[in-house]
């Protein structure tokens, strides 16, 4: 298990996520070192359930779902905080299936568990 942290060029704030599968934590270390430079955004199915190592949010990605991505449709792109205020609509309309990839996110860093 590796916890890595994402921002947004469109608002404040980074979004901590998990992720169980070596062979996506691979991937995510790649990104950050610069070897990897094609798929670099995060996209998942979020769970609206907070957890302790992302204590500013009402959600979470399910680290089963979670992949990296270079392109993705446009409806389920978000900002963090926008979901985060808009959560009781998403999943329907907003963000269908509770799918989120938000496109400007980039990965800042590998979290240290506290």
């Amino acid at each position: 298990m590796a916890l890595f942290a994402f921002q947004q060029h469109s608002g404040p704030g980074e979004f901590i996520f998990e992720l169980t599968d070596e062979g996506k934590i691979s991937k995510a270390r790649k990104i950050l070192s610069g070897d990897e430079t094609s798929e670099v955004h995060v996209m998942g199915r979020f769970r609206k359930q907070r957890k302790d190592y992302n204590p500013h949010f009402s959600y979470h990605l399910d680290p089963d779902t979670v992949v990296f991505f270079s392109y993705a449709i446009e409806v389920c792109d978000a900002n963090m905080n926008y979901v985060e205020d808009h959560l009781d609509e998403a999943g329907g309309a907003f963000l269908p299936g509770a799918y989120w990839c938000p496109w400007d996110s980039r990965l800042v860093r590998e979290v240290t568990p506290a």
